[in-house]
């Protein structure tokens, strides 16, 4: 697989993959952009230096793949282009994957390829490393351009303007965690709807019909988490004490969010803009500086610990690569005194840390900023 740069990359040079592996607390690198062809070629096997352990005790639904000693990630839940596409494409060959090619790495995208990853028994991760690649372009044939070109043609409305009902509903909370819906979400298809969803269907190459078919329900859902009960009717939190919204990220202020300042050294949970619980933070030290952005959180592990670092990392979020938040008993004995961690956003109240690691669920925002 070719190196690709821009908001999808993972993987850089092979000298530089060799050089930032996937560990615990530590960025892991990403491939640049691949050319707008439907073929790539594959980057040469990159390993990490960490040793092979036993994977860590995962949370109920999840798979025990522990990011700090796993290859690093080509392509993972989040990504999106022609490399997602080819990726998807490859994987309907092998039936592994049903659903429309339409270059976005979703849940629908993730479980595919799980499913190929354990019919071929390797690690059931659900993201792409060169193994699983590698295994894969061996086992397919190159994708034809009608193959990759699945986006193109819009499919019969599933739901339009004049829809009524719950998947009207949902359909606008999942937009409202993606940004593209304020205020509060009801029964009705309507003019606001629609516009909403064209404006969705702008931003990802989708047809703008201003209608959901299910190449678009999949997308809107694969990027999305299922709403909560509180957010389906319109029921928001109560603030914490003292706490609001200045200063927040605005990127925070949608859907449920942990946004992490490293000015104010602060974590907050915000859920639907209401902040709601914050946390004392310690970043990444000056050589292994926690990576700043917008990310999703794509693994939870509540007991986990770093073989790289030998040190424990409780409670821990993972958000990039091998970085998470998560409780530092280190952070809570000596505060900011110390150095700094890893790469990781630690917080040091056990208990705080361990009723957010209960709140925050796999697919919610992660926003690192200054």
């Amino acid at each position: 697989m070719t190196p690709r740069t821009g908001k999808a990359a993972r993987v850089g040079f092979a000298a530089l993959a060799c050089a930032l592996v996937a560990s615990a607390c530590t960025a892991t690198p990403t491939p640049s952009a691949a050319p707008a062809t439907g073929v790539v070629a594959p980057v040469a096997a990159v390993t990490s230096s960490s040793p092979a352990t036993a994977s860590p005790t995962a949370t109920a639904g999840t798979t025990a793949i522990d990011p700090t000693t796993a290859d690093p990630e080509l392509l993972a839940e989040g990504d999106d282009g022609d490399q997602v596409r080819e990726l998807q494409a490859r994987l309907k060959q092998l039936k592994n994957f049903t659903a429309t090619v339409d270059g976005v790495y979703g849940t629908t995208t993730t479980d595919a390829v799980k499913a190929f990853q354990t019919a071929q028994n390797l690690p059931s991760s659900g993201w792409v490393d060169q193994t699983t690649w590698s295994t894969l372009v061996a086992k397919t044939k190159a994708p034809s351009a009608e193959d990759l070109a699945g986006h193109l043609i819009p499919g019969p409305a599933v739901l339009a303007t004049g829809s009524t009902g719950a998947k009207v509903r949902e359909l606008q909370a999942r937009l409202k965690q993606l940004g593209r819906w304020t205020g509060d979400v009801t029964d009705t298809y309507g003019s606001k709807t629609a516009s909403a969803v064209k404006g969705y269907q702008t931003k990802r190459g989708l047809p703008v019909t201003g209608e959901v078919d299910q190449r678009t329900m999949d997308r809107i859902w694969g990027q999305t988490r299922k709403p909560t009960s509180n957010e389906l009717n319109n029921v928001k939190p109560a603030p914490g004490a003292g706490l609001t919204t200045a200063g927040l990220d605005p990127r925070c202020l949608v859907g449920h969010a942990i946004c992490a300042s490293k000015t104010t050294r602060k974590v907050v949970w915000v859920v639907d803009g209401v902040p709601v619980m914050q946390l004392d933070a310690r970043f990444g030290r000056p050589e292994l500086p926690t990576s700043e952005g917008a990310y999703h959180i794509y693994w939870k592990s509540i007991d986990h610990y770093s073989t790289k670092y030998d040190a424990p990392m409780p409670y821990a979020l993972f958000f990039h690569g091998g970085e998470a938040v998560h409780y530092s008993p280190e952070f809570a004995s000596i505060g900011y005194s110390g150095v700094g961690s890893h790469g990781c956003v630690n917080t040091r109240d056990k208990t705080k840390m361990a009723w957010l690691f209960g709140q925050a669920q796999v697919g919610d925002l992660v926003v690192v900023y200054r």
